[in-house]
């Protein structure tokens, strides 16, 4: 059976420490669509510090783990310490795209997605990228980012793609079947 790895990656237009409104406001969204994911239905796991009560520093000095060493995408030039860290990534499992489409599109998340332009700033790198793992196997932060780079020089590939260009785990194309509760006026 094979399980779905997200990668997620995007350049806040201030610091993480920024003590603004937008960062503050960023910060409280977040947290709430946080929750709200992890009690979604076809939600697995997320990379989270190995030893989560000593979770100082940027995401590039904690121990990720299974998860491995922390890493970003080539384009990403701001900085790397606590003071000047601009960017969000997330990397997680599901169980499959259709769960993975409802948690992102409906809820505090979609909220959040609304709002995106407000805190992330606009570059035509692509913000996610899909893979299938064999289930048991734990993506590495190295991995989405390979999987994201790849997407954006080559497009969707069945070993990285986006929602509108889907791969089963077979490696062939596949549409999105969303869930009953989705408004049928939403659009990645």
């Amino acid at each position: 059976m094979s399980h779905l790895a997200l990668y997620t990656f995007g350049t806040l237009k201030a610091p993480l420490t920024d003590p603004g409104p937008l960062t503050r406001e960023f910060h409280v969204s977040s947290e709430g669509a946080d929750r709200e994911i992890r009690r979604h239905p076809g939600y697995i796991a997320q990379a989270e510090p190995a030893d989560a009560d000593n979770s100082q520093g940027t995401l590039f000095d904690q121990d990720w783990g299974e998860w491995g060493e922390f890493t970003a995408p080539a384009w990403y030039e701001k900085g790397r310490t606590a003071e000047t860290t601009a960017m969000i990534a997330t990397l997680s499992l599901w169980t499959d795209l259709n769960s993975a489409f409802d948690a992102v599109y409906t809820g505090p998340h979609r909220t959040a997605l609304n709002r995106r332009y407000d805190w992330f700033e606009r570059d035509q790198h692509p913000g996610y990228v899909f893979w299938w793992v064999l289930d048991g196997t734990v993506p590495t932060w190295q991995d989405g980012v390979t999987r994201l780079e790849h997407l954006h020089a080559h497009g969707s590939a069945p070993d990285a793609f986006t929602f509108h260009h889907a791969f089963a785990p077979s490696g062939t194309p596949t549409k999105l079947r969303p869930g009953l509760h989705r408004a049928s006026n939403q659009h990645p």
